[in-house]
């Protein structure tokens, strides 16, 4: 009885349903509307261009109102410090910023190493530029600070313009370590200042969509590649190896045979293990960076300075959305750029964030960059008391954590299965900028994957996908033909469709689709034309001189027979001849003028009356609800598809436009007396019905209009 009462409901709930489903098959939904053509459209829905908005006076308005919007903008702490609910969120800000601290402190000593400086420059770049993003920053949960890549990229610019070779000792052949360290750090620094202004620079003119070119595959490859030229680069310090130091292309390969040499013969065992070394106590004094180094650092500088910030916005955005809040990518571009210039004044290396540091900051409670505040203090007081204790750690204890903390980025090998499954285009992008990385270095590696993957952009939109579109049956749906067997051709309406815009990078192949899609030699039968309408014209004037030359022969002989009449008759003959002459001239003239309009009759210029034959179609469709703007070119190729086909007695449509680019071919004047927007509609199927109403109106064969 319980099952019965209990299944009863459920059952109930099932057949209605199942009643509705059918219901709502079984509905027919009918719109009537007129057809409309673009200029109806403008009038039904009281079109007008958008009025410009003046941007450049908002910015230049002078006002309290505008001074503290400006305020709020560039320093958010001013905006979330004050709502900041203390008893909810404060304890969980505390345990991450230790939790992140801790992590922080090897990684600090560690990645100093990757960047080729002494470690406790690596704890100077864990506090200055963490504690100006509190400030400037967006972003409620990445963690700033050193990071593999970035410090990677400062190494090959510190050991590509200080090496070795140029502080060996001429007494003994060694390195002056101290010499050499002390270039690294002003070379370190003013690349970091360098760095700083150019984030400054593109994040006030929001120039923050310069990352969208750093697509993700390029960026997973490229930091994938970064971390095998990590895991290389610490090979030395963890079999306590002493390698001199190489940089620009295939520098990996002989990183990696030079490890293989110095290991199989022993080498490691002349060496004792070497440690972090002396860490001075307190801050260093701000320092101005080098202006003669700036020329040497501006391509590196740039190049570090995208990518650290698409590493950056890129965390930033994904927490963003997970958590609800946004982040403004202007404001990380200056507030990731205020951290590297104040920075690299007080000597501190470029940075950006750690995916790993930044998910223990999530995973442990933090809500908000007071996270971040409370590791750099943490950072400060081991800078200022605690940094003698860590003079003993071996190097090859931070080289071990480095290669740890690169396991997250290892496993985006993962990414080529997955990518061979999804796109192999964006495969190849990966694959492009790893191989590239790997064996050219971080700058070059950086230039030739962007590159790439800009031409393979342009050559995607070269090679668009055309189709020819068919009615679905019993609705005003049009799909590809060849991909919907059920979807049908308008007898006598062709239908057109590109996936990508027409410009001047694939404008000529849109028209040579469209006529080779259409199934007509659109040129051939033009040339044709124009040659038999020749011969028409020459074929007239030849008949033309022949009834010229006769009536001339005809008025010599009737002056001829009069030559022995009086003077007075002579006169009145001549004059009676000049008149007889003229009038017959102007009859020529009649006939000939009656001529070439025959010649130019419609019914004598048709392909049919030609000899020609005709398109199996009377109207062309064009659906460009593709086009996101027209250039110069577009324009061009547009009117020369309406004057081809024209020509052989088809009329063009377009439908679909948006607005804007509606605009744009008003502006670029494409349309006039022939072109009108009333051969523009609203959608395809507004094109379609016109033009079989406009076929049947001007009575065009009946096997070619068909009926809705």
């Amino acid at each position: 009885m319980g099952l019965s009462e209990t299944s009863g409901p459920r059952d109930t709930q099932v057949l209605l349903a199942t009643t509705e489903t059918m219901e709502l098959r079984r509905r027919d939904y009918h719109v009537e509307r007129p057809v409309l053509n673009q200029e109806q459209l403008e009038e039904l829905g009281r079109w007008g261009a958008a009025t410009g908005t003046r941007q450049w006076r908002t910015w230049l308005q002078c006002s309290h109102a505008r001074a503290r919007a400006l305020l709020l903008q560039h320093l958010p702490i001013l905006v979330w410090l004050p709502r900041y609910p203390v008893r909810e969120w404060l304890l969980g800000d505390l345990l991450s910023g230790l939790s992140v601290a801790i992590m922080q402190l090897p990684q600090g000593l560690a990645y100093a190493l990757l960047a080729g400086l002494p470690p406790v420059f690596g704890l100077y770049s864990s506090f200055y530029p963490v504690f100006i993003y509190f400030l400037f920053g967006t972003s409620r949960h990445i963690s700033v600070g050193t990071f593999a890549v970035m410090s990677v990229m400062v190494g090959s610019v510190t050991e590509s313009l200080a090496p070795d070779k140029d502080f060996l000792q001429a007494s003994n052949s060694t390195v002056d370590e101290a010499a050499r360290d002390a270039a690294r750090v002003q070379l370190a620094s003013t690349l970091s200042v360098l760095v700083g202004l150019f984030q400054v620079g593109l994040g006030l003119v929001h120039f923050g969509f310069v990352v969208t070119y750093l697509s993700e595959p390029l960026v997973r490859g490229y930091t994938t590649a970064a971390s095998v030229q990590v895991f290389v680069s610490q090979l030395k310090y963890v079999f306590g190896l002493h390698l001199s130091s190489t940089s620009g292309p295939l520098s990996l390969i002989y990183l990696i045979g030079a490890t293989g040499i110095s290991y199989g013969v022993g080498l490691k065992h002349r060496f004792g293990v070497d440690v972090v070394g002396h860490i001075p106590t307190g801050l260093v004094p701000p320092v101005a960076p080098s202006p003669q180094l700036f020329a040497k650092l501006v391509g590196n500088a740039f190049t570090i300075a995208v990518v650290g910030f698409a590493i950056a916005i890129s965390l930033g955005k994904i927490f963003a959305l997970r958590h609800g809040y946004r982040v403004d990518s202007n404001q990380e571009l200056v507030a990731l750029g205020l951290s590297n210039l104040i920075g690299g004044i007080f000597q501190c290396f470029p940075v950006s964030c750690s995916m790993s540091r930044s998910l223990v900051q999530e995973n442990t409670g933090g809500n908000t960059q007071v996270a971040g505040a409370v590791s750099s203090l943490f950072i400060l007081i081991i800078i200022v008391k605690l940094g003698e204790l860590f003079q003993d750690l071996p190097k090859a204890v931070l080289a071990a954590t480095i290669i740890v903390n690169l396991k997250g980025m290892l496993k985006q090998f993962t990414d080529i299965c997955s990518l061979w499954k999804a796109n192999r285009v964006d495969l190849l992008i990966w694959l492009v900028t790893f191989v590239a990385t790997v064996l050219l270095n971080l700058d070059l590696g950086l230039a030739v994957a962007v590159v790439f993957s800009l031409l393979l952009l342009v050559v995607r939109m070269q090679l668009p996908h055309y189709s020819v579109l068919g009615q679905v049956p019993d609705t005003d749906i049009y799909r590809d033909v060849a991909e919907f067997s059920e979807a049908r051709e308008v007898p006598g309406v062709k239908v057109f469709r590109s996936s990508a815009t027409m410009c001047f990078a694939n404008a000529e192949l849109y028209s040579d689709a469209l006529k080779q899609r259409c199934g007509v030699d659109v040129d051939h039968l033009i040339s044709q034309k124009k040659k038999l309408l020749r011969k028409q014209e020459l074929k007239l004037k030849r008949m033309q001189k022949e009834k010229l030359q006769k009536q001339t022969a005809a008025s010599k002989c009737t002056s001829a027979s009069n030559v022995n009449t009086s003077d007075g008759d002579i006169e009145s003959n001549n004059v009676e001849g000049s008149k007889a002459k003229a009038s017959a001239e102007s009859k020529l003239e009649d006939t000939a003028a009656h001529g070439q309009e025959d010649g130019k009759a419609p019914d004598l210029l048709t392909l049919k009356a030609l000899g020609l034959p005709q398109p199996g179609f009377h109207s062309l469709v064009l659906d460009l609800g593709a086009l996101s703007f027209v250039d110069t070119v577009c324009l061009k190729s547009l009117k020369n598809i309406f004057r081809d086909f024209q020509e052989i007695e088809v009329e063009v449509y377009m439908a679909a436009c948006h607005t804007p680019v509606v605009a744009q071919l008003e502006a670029g004047q494409f349309f006039d007396a022939s072109i009108t927007k009333q051969r523009l509609f609203a959608s395809v199927h507004d094109a379609v019905i016109f033009a079989l109403q406009h076929a049947r109106s001007n009575q065009v064969s009946p096997v070619l209009v068909t009926k809705l």
